[in-house]
């Protein structure tokens, strides 16, 4: 069980890396901002306080140690759905990783932003709230699309690294 943990943990910082690589990319060649992970650990930092919705978080007073807060929580977030995609795709899949299952289920992580993060920062559920909500939501498949292909990638390295058979 050990090993496969940390075959899970490796797999989900595996995929989180990706998918900050393809945002970067993104960035750099289309000029595609990415999000601001300091806005999320002010998200985070303000629900110990009892907020847990705001109006605009852009808006809501800033929290010491904000941005590392963020990037924690991204990073910790995505070794949290690699462990949960493992307990449901199981050992074999990381003997031998298949595209679709990592697909299906980096595209099912989206709901996490639709549902609680989007709406916890003042943008609404799915970002309906926002000035083009269907970019956004398209923005937010798409990164999360590339978890899921990240998933592969690192289920890839990790059944050689560790030799998973």
């Amino acid at each position: 069980m050990t090993g496969l943990l940390l075959a899970a943990l490796l797999l989900g910082v595996g995929a989180t890396v990706f998918m900050d690589v393809v945002a970067l990319l993104q960035k750099r060649l289309l000029g595609i901002p990415a999000l601001n992970y300091a806005l999320v650990g002010r998200w985070l930092g303000h629900i110990p306080g009892g907020t847990l919705i705001h109006k605009s978080i852009g808006n809501s007073s800033k929290i010491r140690g904000e941005r590392i807060l963020g990037w924690i929580a991204h990073y910790g977030i995505g070794m949290v759905f690699a462990v949960t995609f493992l307990a449901l795709a199981g050992q074999d899949w990381l003997a031998r990783p298949t595209l679709i299952p990592a697909l299906a289920f980096g595209v099912t992580t989206v709901l996490a932003p639709f549902l609680v993060l989007q709406p916890g920062m003042g943008a609404g559920v799915a970002a309906r709230k926002t000035p083009q909500p269907n970019t956004a939501r398209l923005r937010s498949l798409f990164a999360h699309f590339s978890f899921g292909l990240g998933l592969w990638l690192a289920g890839f390295a990790c059944s050689l690294a560790l030799q998973i058979n």
